[in-house]
């Protein structure tokens, strides 16, 4: 590729990104810059991966505020044809346009072969940013190339106080106790709920989800994994976004879709995984046999992409809430580098206890998640599955995360605290 066509898409996308700067209403996320930017050191590389427009490229771009350096987005149809042979053009371009750079920001860099071979060759006098939307990124080949000279952080969609943000709606700690503010978080949170955490559909409305949506499964799944059989793998996507929050297993899924095997269909579930769509929760046993062969249940990446797929909201909600919590886990496990581990429980009678929160080998937090705890045989059966877990796991913190019931209540000589979501998503 010639040079100076690589100097006009790095100035245009530069211009580009001035654009965005200057006119959208930029976020800071609830995470620690300071923290982040500590990462920045050479012969480091710091990978920010992520669902795509998650705010990857925005966050990269934050951290380096008042900084020179050189950024290039390798998602851009104007790069066709650019190759491996290309990179050093690339230096050679950024650096006729700007002078020396210490900064490189690199966007959806997988894209080209043997890429982790120009990185590994950079990083040793430079400071590197690298974002890309799909887990694989750090897999394989790249782990033995840069031998762990690489920091990887993972980006989610909006946080609900990242939301309020956006929103505009400051509250103060006294604010949590006056009824009026309280019910404006409420609506903010059902609002949530519904749109999800993606920010470009706070702007352009619900249909950006969908777009999203076949945008991670055309661009970063049936192209770069070359699936054939198209059409089934779109059936199959839709099925599981559609039945987040339940158990899902190999076998059946190969025979709902006629799929040849299990095998193909762990592939097809491990494309989803690996670009951030949907996340997969184990079944909590002391036993790795027993953890390996149980059903796994499914989470989708943003509650407002689900109900652009799924059914009706109000059939949905206490199941949307439950994938807002497990979200909110991951987020909290990325950004404050929490080694915490979720799973979910469920015996032989099928009782369920919606998250197992694990610490080294303890049991730390036993939590149910349920919208509607006004039915007394609802609140029954959360309370019954609740108990014989802790029994069998020997852990006494029991959470209950309601819409809007909140109490402390000894049952059977154990303590179980029922919170309101929008307080647990707050840490109020």
């Amino acid at each position: 590729m010639e040079i100076e066509k690589i100097k006009k898409i790095i100035i245009t996308q530069k211009e580009e990104t001035e654009d965005f700067f200057k006119n959208e209403k930029i976020i800071q996320r609830d995470l620690n810059l300071e923290k982040l930017k500590k990462f920045l050191k050479y012969p480091n590389i710091f990978v920010i991966s992520g669902v795509r427009r998650s705010g990857k490229s925005t966050l990269a771009l934050q951290l380096l505020e008042n900084k020179k350096y050189g950024c290039l987005n390798f998602d851009d149809e104007r790069l066709a044809g650019f190759t491996e042979n290309d990179f050093d053009k690339v230096l050679q371009g950024m650096y006729e346009l700007f002078g020396d750079l210490d900064y490189f920001i690199f966007d959806e860099i997988q894209n080209i072969k043997n890429w982790e071979l120009f990185a590994n060759r950079l990083r040793r006098t430079k400071r590197i940013i690298i974002t890309g939307s799909n887990a694989s990124l750090l897999s394989g080949e790249l782990s033995t190339r840069l031998t762990g000279r690489y920091i990887d952080f993972t980006l989610y969609p909006f946080s609900f106080k990242e939301f309020l943000a956006y929103k505009g709606a400051e509250f103060k700690k006294e604010d949590f106790y006056s009824t009026k503010k309280i019910s404006q978080i409420k609506r903010h949170l059902s609002e949530y709920i519904k749109i999800g955490g993606f920010p470009e559909v706070y702007k352009f409305g619900g249909i950006i989800a969908g777009k999203i949506f076949n945008d991670i499964i055309s661009k970063d799944i049936l192209l770069r994994y070359g699936i054939k059989n198209q059409s089934t793998f779109k059936e199959l996507s839709n099925y599981l976004i559609s039945n987040f929050s339940k158990e899902m297993g190999y076998a059946k899924l190969a025979n709902i879709f006629s799929i040849k095997d299990a095998h193909t269909a762990k592939n097809y579930v491990s494309y989803l995984h690996l670009t951030y769509m949907i996340f997969i929760l184990e079944k909590f046993s002391f036993k790795l046999k027993q953890k390996a062969i149980a059903p796994k249940k499914i989470y989708g990446i943003d509650t407002g992409l689900i109900n652009s797929l799924a059914f009706q909201f109000s059939e949905n909600k206490g199941r949307l809430m439950e994938n807002i919590v497990l979200l909110d886990f991951l987020r909290e496990k990325s950004y404050n580098n929490n080694n915490s581990e979720i799973y979910y429980w469920q015996d032989y009678d099928g009782r369920e206890v919606d998250f197992v929160v694990k610490s080294g080998r303890k049991i730390i937090q036993l939590i149910q998640v349920c919208a509607n705890l006004d039915e007394f045989q609802t609140k029954e059966r959360e309370i019954k599955s609740l108990l014989k877990a802790s029994d069998e796991l020997r852990c006494n913190n029991l959470m209950v995360i309601t819409h809007d019931y909140e109490s402390e209540e000894k049952i059977e000589n154990k303590k179980v605290k029922f919170v309101s979501l929008w307080k647990w998503l707050l840490r109020v």
